[in-house]
């Protein structure tokens, strides 16, 4: 018996939807953003690291690549949209506003040598390094959102609204990072939800950068940093801005990634020396840099940790060092980076950005799509408008996604358990099988038993005489996932929980 084909996935419908466009438009002046869909398709997927002035946006990129490569200084960089992406070897290069690509040399400190260029002649700048943490996905470093100047926020929102179809800053998903949750955040987040076709909370996620900072850099800096995070996280007004809020030490972070052997010395001169001398010592910063000590650390070896570790990041390290923990710098730079917070902030951008990318992607080059339709109608164009709106309105990825952002808002009248397990059975938590079921990813157990009872659970809740037209549709969502689940056919991208990466192939626009 010949089984029917399967029908084609998401992201094969869309890039269709692109090719026949492009035959549609060919030669036409739609052709530039038509061939930028195609290429979103089969690029890795994009994602902005946002904030405001010293979020510390750079340090936590450098710790995710594991290197310096992004200036953390208030200098000329800052002022300009910079991407990292996977490569195979250390190129930097930038594109010109006239539209004009460069090469650029590289800063003695490592950062781009923009040889005379200002910011507001380059339109970004292009940073290549072989980096596992590249391969699945693009970072786009971005300049402060509260700028002096209206011109660096503008290249800010033009980097990362879904109006800007026409540039190179097209993002599908943004880190956004933020100490409190200052009014300015909120308005920041708040834009992605002014249309509701515009990009959803599901595409962001909140860090409470600099975490070793809170409370002063005190011993118990971190747990405070979590409890914030932990408070934040279950605010329904935060919920609908964002997927979560995660603390993360971004200087701790990016010093563990690239700690030296010297570096380690120098700590494990001051855990083996007298405590109270080294207490004294870590007392405040002024006096870590330039106090008196009978160490053998001058104050310029002592003023360069302090840039490295930061405050807090010394004094636990000397901890670490001294109680036995930390006895090589191996050992020290794990310590640091499992307390440092990147590690879960890691596994939420693999599970939450990385596994979606098909259907993120998939998003981002129907928005160009549709832009295109819009701004440049013509009779023939009609059945691909039909076709468009097909994809966006029956796509079940899609209207997970919006389902998840309507719980967010707490718009369904659901009671509390039950939104919780309709937030994880959309891929809340992570689109694996096991993490939408509420079950440990490699623990073995079976979810098909898990899967029926939560297809039961909702068929059920969509026929109680109680729930109103809204929940019975949100229920038909969930019913369909559950049904998918029990069948097995999620697609591939949706129950990978591996990182992604790119197929490096472009949708044919000749």
């Amino acid at each position: 018996m010949n089984r029917e084909p399967a029908a084609p996935t998401l992201i094969n419908r869309v890039r269709g939807l692109v090719h026949r466009a492009c035959q549609m438009y060919g030669g036409g002046p739609a052709m530039p953003e038509l061939l930028a869909a195609a290429h979103r398709l089969d690029s890795p997927l994009r994602v902005a690291i946002a904030g405001r002035i010293k979020a510390g946006k750079s340090t936590l990129l450098n710790a995710l690549v594991g290197q310096e490569l992004a200036a953390t200084d208030a200098g000329e960089c800052t002022r300009v949209v910079t991407w990292y992406r996977d490569g195979h070897t250390y190129r930097i290069g930038a594109q010109l506003r006239d539209g004009q690509r460069i090469g650029l040399a590289s800063t003695p400190a490592g950062g781009p040598d923009l040889q005379g260029l200002h910011a507001p002649d380059i339109d970004h700048i292009m940073v290549d390094w072989p980096s596992p943490a590249l391969r699945s996905m693009t970072l786009v470093d971005t300049p402060g959102m509260d700028s002096l100047t209206a011109e660096l926020s503008g290249r800010t929102t033009a980097a990362l609204t879904p109006e800007d179809d026409e540039g190179p800053g097209m993002v599908d998903a943004v880190v956004y990072l933020m100490r409190h949750m200052h009014a300015t955040d909120v308005s920041f987040l708040e834009t992605f939800r002014n249309d509701p076709s515009e990009r959803r909370p599901i595409n962001t996620i909140a860090v409470l950068g600099r975490a070793d900072e809170v409370g002063h850099g005190r011993p118990g800096a971190l747990d405070s940093a979590a409890r914030v995070a932990d408070r934040y996280r279950v605010d329904p007004r935060v919920r609908a801005l964002c997927q979560t809020v995660l603390p993360v030490a971004g200087l701790l972070a990016a010093t563990a990634a690239t700690l030296r052997e010297d570096e380690f010395r120098a700590i494990a001169l001051m855990a083996g020396a007298e405590e109270a001398e080294t207490d004294r010592l870590l007392l405040t910063a002024n006096r870590f840099a330039s106090g008196h000590t009978e160490l053998d650390l001058a104050p310029s070896r002592r003023a360069a940790l302090l840039t490295r570790f930061g405050l807090f990041g010394v004094r636990l390290s000397v901890q670490l060092v001294r109680s036995g923990v930390a006895t090589t710098a191996g050992a020290l730079s794990a310590e640091l980076l499992h307390r440092s917070g990147l590690v879960p902030f890691r596994e939420a951008l693999t599970s939450r950005f990385a596994a979606r990318s098909e259907v993120l992607r998939a998003r981002t080059a129907l928005k160009i799509t549709e832009s295109v339709l819009r701004r440049y109608p013509v009779p023939a164009a009609a059945a691909l408008v039909h076709e468009l709106e097909q994809v966006s309105a029956g796509a079940h990825e899609f209207a997970e996604i919006r389902l998840l952002d309507t719980l967010r808002t707490g718009a369904l009248m659901l009671t509390e358990a039950e939104r919780d397990a309709a937030e994880r059975l959309l891929g809340g938590e992570g689109v694996h099988p096991m993490s939408r079921l509420g079950l440990p990813v490699g623990s073995g157990e079976d979810p098909m038993g898990a899967a029926r009872a939560a297809l039961t659970q909702w068929q059920r809740r969509a026929e109680h005489p109680s729930s109103g037209r809204d929940v019975r549709e949100a229920c038909r969502v969930l019913v369909r996932t559950c049904e998918a689940l029990v069948l097995g056919s999620l697609p591939q991208q949706m129950s990978n929980p591996g990182p992604m990466t790119a197929t490096g192939r472009v949708a044919d626009c000749s």
